[in-house]
Protein backbone atom coordinates (compact mmCIF):
# COMPACT_ATOMS: atom_id res chain seq x y z
CA UNK A 1 0.00 0.00 0.00
CA UNK A 2 1.07 3.65 -1.33
CA UNK A 3 1.37 6.53 0.63
CA UNK A 4 0.09 9.37 0.35
CA UNK A 5 2.55 12.21 -1.04
CA UNK A 6 4.64 13.75 1.34
CA UNK A 7 4.18 17.57 0.55
CA UNK A 8 5.97 20.57 1.42
CA UNK A 9 3.78 23.44 3.65
CA UNK A 10 4.41 26.51 1.61
CA UNK A 11 3.43 30.82 1.45
CA UNK A 12 1.36 31.12 -1.73
CA UNK A 13 3.46 33.74 -3.52
CA UNK A 14 1.19 37.35 -3.92
CA UNK A 15 1.75 36.77 -7.65
CA UNK A 16 0.14 33.19 -7.66
CA UNK A 17 -2.05 32.63 -10.44
CA UNK A 18 -4.75 29.57 -10.58
CA UNK A 19 -3.94 27.64 -13.76
CA UNK A 20 -5.70 24.35 -13.33
CA UNK A 21 -6.55 21.64 -11.65
CA UNK A 22 -5.91 17.78 -10.62
CA UNK A 23 -8.35 15.76 -12.44
CA UNK A 24 -7.63 12.42 -11.70
CA UNK A 25 -4.20 9.61 -11.73
CA UNK A 26 -3.11 8.58 -15.07
CA UNK A 27 -1.56 5.33 -15.42
CA UNK A 28 0.14 3.27 -12.63
CA UNK A 29 3.23 5.05 -11.91
CA UNK A 30 2.43 8.14 -10.53
CA UNK A 31 1.71 10.03 -13.34
CA UNK A 32 -1.83 12.62 -13.12
CA UNK A 33 -3.99 14.59 -15.11
CA UNK A 34 -4.59 18.03 -14.94
CA UNK A 35 -6.92 20.32 -16.74
CA UNK A 36 -5.34 23.67 -17.24
CA UNK A 37 -7.87 26.58 -17.35
CA UNK A 38 -6.06 28.27 -20.34
CA UNK A 39 -5.98 26.82 -24.17
CA UNK A 40 -2.17 27.87 -23.87
CA UNK A 41 -1.14 26.15 -20.66
CA UNK A 42 2.94 27.24 -21.34
CA UNK A 43 2.94 28.46 -17.41
CA UNK A 44 2.15 24.57 -16.38
CA UNK A 45 4.94 23.79 -18.66
CA UNK A 46 7.44 26.61 -17.68
CA UNK A 47 7.16 26.35 -13.65
CA UNK A 48 9.45 23.46 -12.16
CA UNK A 49 7.61 23.94 -8.80
CA UNK A 50 3.42 24.50 -8.56
CA UNK A 51 2.02 25.27 -5.66
CA UNK A 52 -1.33 23.34 -4.45
CA UNK A 53 -4.38 24.29 -2.44
CA UNK A 54 -7.25 22.12 -1.67
CA UNK A 55 -9.93 21.60 -3.79
CA UNK A 56 -13.05 23.85 -3.61
CA UNK A 57 -15.28 23.21 -0.85
CA UNK A 58 -16.94 19.81 -0.41
CA UNK A 59 -14.10 17.39 -1.78
CA UNK A 60 -12.00 15.50 0.42
CA UNK A 61 -7.82 16.51 0.35
CA UNK A 62 -5.42 14.38 2.39
CA UNK A 63 -3.46 18.27 2.75
CA UNK A 64 -4.97 21.94 3.66
CA UNK A 65 -3.50 25.35 3.16
CA UNK A 66 -0.75 25.49 0.43
CA UNK A 67 2.06 22.95 -0.44
CA UNK A 68 4.65 23.06 -2.85
CA UNK A 69 4.50 20.29 -5.53
CA UNK A 70 8.15 19.75 -7.86
CA UNK A 71 7.47 18.72 -11.31
CA UNK A 72 9.90 16.24 -12.69
CA UNK A 73 8.07 16.33 -16.12
CA UNK A 74 4.96 17.71 -17.68
CA UNK A 75 3.40 17.55 -21.34
CA UNK A 76 0.50 17.99 -23.62
CA UNK A 77 -1.58 14.90 -23.83
CA UNK A 78 -5.08 14.68 -26.14
CA UNK A 79 -7.18 17.58 -24.57
CA UNK A 80 -5.41 17.89 -21.23
CA UNK A 81 -2.13 17.93 -19.88
CA UNK A 82 -0.60 14.81 -17.75
CA UNK A 83 2.08 15.48 -15.51
CA UNK A 84 4.58 13.39 -12.86
CA UNK A 85 5.92 14.67 -9.70
CA UNK A 86 8.47 13.93 -6.73
CA UNK A 87 6.98 11.87 -4.05
CA UNK A 88 3.84 10.93 -6.44
CA UNK A 89 5.23 7.03 -7.30
CA UNK A 90 2.05 4.64 -8.10
CA UNK A 91 -1.59 5.47 -8.84
CA UNK A 92 -2.77 5.77 -5.40
CA UNK A 93 -0.53 8.77 -4.36
CA UNK A 94 -1.57 10.23 -7.95
CA UNK A 95 -5.29 9.74 -7.08
CA UNK A 96 -4.99 11.77 -3.73
CA UNK A 97 -4.15 14.91 -5.49
CA UNK A 98 -7.38 14.59 -7.52
CA UNK A 99 -9.09 18.18 -7.36
CA UNK A 100 -6.07 19.47 -5.99
CA UNK A 101 -5.92 23.42 -7.48
CA UNK A 102 -2.73 24.58 -9.11
CA UNK A 103 -0.88 28.08 -9.14
CA UNK A 104 2.06 29.22 -10.47
CA UNK A 105 3.46 32.50 -9.73
CA UNK A 106 3.33 35.34 -12.59
CA UNK A 107 6.83 35.88 -12.61
CA UNK A 108 7.18 32.05 -14.54
CA UNK A 109 5.04 32.78 -17.00
CA UNK A 110 6.65 32.84 -20.36
CA UNK A 111 6.81 36.26 -21.67
CA UNK A 112 3.96 36.92 -24.12
CA UNK A 113 4.52 38.18 -27.95
CA UNK A 114 3.81 41.36 -29.45
CA UNK A 115 -0.04 42.20 -29.36
CA UNK A 116 -0.50 39.06 -27.21
CA UNK A 117 -1.98 39.16 -23.53
CA UNK A 118 -2.55 37.29 -20.48
CA UNK A 119 -5.93 37.40 -19.45
CA UNK A 120 -4.92 37.38 -16.11
CA UNK A 121 -3.69 40.41 -16.62
CA UNK A 122 -6.51 42.12 -18.37
CA UNK A 123 -8.71 41.99 -15.38
CA UNK A 124 -8.84 44.63 -13.74
CA UNK A 125 -7.97 47.00 -16.26
CA UNK A 126 -10.27 50.10 -17.69
CA UNK A 127 -11.48 50.29 -20.83
CA UNK A 128 -11.92 53.81 -22.54
CA UNK A 129 -13.59 54.63 -25.83
CA UNK A 130 -11.29 57.09 -28.16
CA UNK A 131 -13.35 60.20 -27.12
CA UNK A 132 -12.21 59.15 -23.46
CA UNK A 133 -15.62 58.07 -22.26
CA UNK A 134 -15.09 55.58 -19.73
CA UNK A 135 -16.87 52.17 -20.11
CA UNK A 136 -16.73 49.88 -17.61
CA UNK A 137 -13.66 47.60 -15.86
CA UNK A 138 -12.22 44.36 -17.18
CA UNK A 139 -14.16 41.30 -15.08
CA UNK A 140 -13.44 38.30 -16.98
CA UNK A 141 -12.68 37.45 -20.37
CA UNK A 142 -14.60 34.84 -22.53
CA UNK A 143 -13.66 32.65 -25.43
CA UNK A 144 -16.37 32.94 -27.79
CA UNK A 145 -15.38 30.27 -30.91
CA UNK A 146 -13.03 32.20 -32.90
CA UNK A 147 -12.96 35.42 -30.79
CA UNK A 148 -12.42 36.27 -27.47
CA UNK A 149 -14.44 38.75 -25.50
CA UNK A 150 -14.17 41.41 -22.59
CA UNK A 151 -16.85 41.29 -20.51
CA UNK A 152 -16.67 44.89 -18.51
CA UNK A 153 -18.90 45.90 -14.88
CA UNK A 154 -19.75 49.69 -15.00
CA UNK A 155 -22.57 51.60 -13.65
CA UNK A 156 -25.42 53.22 -15.25
CA UNK A 157 -27.89 55.17 -13.63
CA UNK A 158 -26.42 53.58 -9.61
CA UNK A 159 -26.99 50.60 -11.28
CA UNK A 160 -24.48 47.68 -11.74
CA UNK A 161 -24.45 46.72 -15.39
CA UNK A 162 -22.39 44.77 -17.81
CA UNK A 163 -21.09 45.32 -21.15
CA UNK A 164 -19.35 42.52 -23.88
CA UNK A 165 -16.72 44.22 -26.25
CA UNK A 166 -15.33 41.33 -28.46
CA UNK A 167 -11.43 41.27 -28.11
CA UNK A 168 -10.05 41.73 -31.34
CA UNK A 169 -7.96 44.14 -33.19
CA UNK A 170 -11.03 46.07 -35.47
CA UNK A 171 -12.31 47.08 -32.06
CA UNK A 172 -9.19 47.22 -29.54
CA UNK A 173 -6.96 50.37 -30.94
CA UNK A 174 -4.44 49.65 -27.65
CA UNK A 175 -3.81 47.99 -24.49
CA UNK A 176 -1.54 49.41 -22.12
CA UNK A 177 -0.48 47.20 -19.32
CA UNK A 178 1.77 49.66 -17.51
CA UNK A 179 -1.16 52.55 -17.49
CA UNK A 180 -3.72 49.57 -16.52
CA UNK A 181 -6.15 50.98 -19.64
CA UNK A 182 -7.65 49.69 -22.81
CA UNK A 183 -8.64 51.87 -25.21
CA UNK A 184 -11.32 50.54 -28.27
CA UNK A 185 -13.24 51.95 -31.08
CA UNK A 186 -16.24 51.24 -29.07
CA UNK A 187 -19.76 53.87 -28.07
CA UNK A 188 -21.57 53.81 -24.68
CA UNK A 189 -24.52 52.94 -26.37
CA UNK A 190 -23.71 49.66 -28.17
Amino acid sequence: MSQMPALEVAELPPDAVEVGRIADAWGVKGWFKVLPYSSAPEALFASKTWFLQPAEKGAKSFFTGTVLLPIRQARAHSDSIVAWAQGVDDRNAAEALRGARIFVPRESFPAAGDDEYYWVDLIGLAVVNREGAPLGVVRELLAMGPQTTLVLNYEHEGKAQERMIPFVSAYVDKVDLAGRCITVDWQPDY
